[in-house]
């Protein structure tokens, strides 16, 4: 019963963690993309949407790189231009 239990519970603290993820990246990606930012604001906006999913999962340097890194990279690039 309470190993279904700290099952169930660990469970629903990843659901949230995910939940807040998707939360998070949709406002950089809105600000990024819509807001009246500079280059170099929009970087800090992923700076410190990295340093948000960094706190949800720490051990998930290497994949924020991989997928959100490479998505926002794109987006800034596409919006400012390519350096």
């Amino acid at each position: 019963m309470v190993k279904a239990f700290n099952a169930a519970a660990a469970a629903n603290d990843e659901q949230h963690k995910m939940r807040r993820l998707r939360l998070l990246v949709d406002i950089a990606t809105v600000a990024v993309r819509g807001y009246p930012l500079s280059r170099a604001d929009a970087e800090r906006v992923v700076g410190a949407l990295r340093v948000q999913v960094l706190q949800l999962f720490p051990d998930k340097t290497d994949t924020f790189e991989l997928i959100y890194g490479r998505r926002f990279r794109r987006l800034i690039d596409e919006r400012f231009g390519a350096e």
